[in-house]
């Protein structure tokens, strides 16, 4: 009896995950709701115990393009990317048409992240940033024309991280605990571009499920500018940028009937897969890693 129970509740679980065929209203309503309530709830939680603490200010821009070389501006892109990737996903399950998949799905991250832009924009601590809106838009750019061009995603951003040493030297901006570093230290963050194989030679004897990933780091990094670092100059530090070739695996691409692992495939189908990775310092200095994360 538990056995049958089991195999029911795997069932019904794997049926309200299956994508509908045609447009289905109650479930584009429910995606439509649920993400709203969601974004207006982060957008107030940050506004009550994030920007609260620091004064209002006219709206304002402020030029940060040069800070933490250029990390930040690809966790934009990164975040754009996949929040779009999961809201066109979302009305794809509800049978909405491909157009409305990309105008009101893959645009969400753009808008969500242009929003807390706008919050920035309004905070003497800080400003709205041409640069990160660029690269919000080329987050969404990269997923919709990869939809209109190929039909598929061949290019997928990915994220991985591992600890480094300067988080403990500034913790209050780079994370006290592991789950702060993640989000804060760019010192141990690496985003990727895998490039799925099959893909670009369809018919071959390559695994589908194969990518390469071209990988960007930078590491010494304690404040956002070097000129901001002379209270850190005894840590005879070099802020330097880090290029990584290395292989990955397309979640999304593993051959499976159940509509439950094809969604947990696509939601961790954001990290890169630890593997070996070859690591390049300025051009220069080559290092090998046997497993790299």
């Amino acid at each position: 009896m538990t056995g049958y129970q089991t195999g029911f509740s795997q069932n019904a679980i794997d049926t309200f995950l299956t994508p509908s065929d045609s447009l289905n209203k109650i479930r584009q309503q429910t995606v439509v709701i649920s993400e709203t309530v969601l974004a207006s709830g982060i957008l107030v939680g940050l506004n009550q115990f994030w920007y609260a603490d620091y004064p209002k200010s006219d709206f304002h821009f402020i030029n940060d393009n040069s800070q933490w070389l250029q990390m930040d501006k690809l966790g934009h892109s990164f975040s754009s990317y996949h929040l779009g990737r999961f809201g066109a996903e979302m009305l794809q399950w509800s049978g909405a048409s491909k157009k409305n998949q990309l105008i009101y799905g893959a645009g969400l991250g753009f808008a969500f992240l242009t929003a807390v832009e706008v919050m920035d924009g309004y905070s003497s601590e800080w400003g709205a940033s041409s640069g990160d809106v660029i690269a919000n838009a080329s987050g969404t750019a990269l997923y919709v024309s990869q939809e209109l061009l190929w039909k598929e995603q061949r290019i997928t951003p990915k994220f991985s991280f591992h600890i480094t040493q300067y988080a403990n030297q500034r913790p209050a901006v780079l994370g006290s605990s592991f789950t702060e570093q993640i989000l804060k230290d760019y010192n141990g963050q690496t985003y990727w571009f895998s490039v799925n194989l099959y893909s670009f030679a369809k018919g071959s004897k390559i695994p589908k499920w194969l990518n390469l990933a071209l990988g960007y780091g930078a590491e010494g990094m304690i404040t956002g500018n070097r000129q901001n670092e002379v209270q850190f100059r005894t840590l005879n530090r070099q802020r330097y940028r880090q290029f990584y070739l290395s292989l990955d695996v397309d979640l999304t691409k593993i051959n499976t009937k159940s509509h439950f692992l094809k969604t947990l495939f696509s939601v961790l189908n954001t990290v890169k897969i630890p593997a070996p990775t070859i690591e390049m310092v300025l051009f220069n200095d080559v290092k090998f890693h046997l497993i790299y994360f």
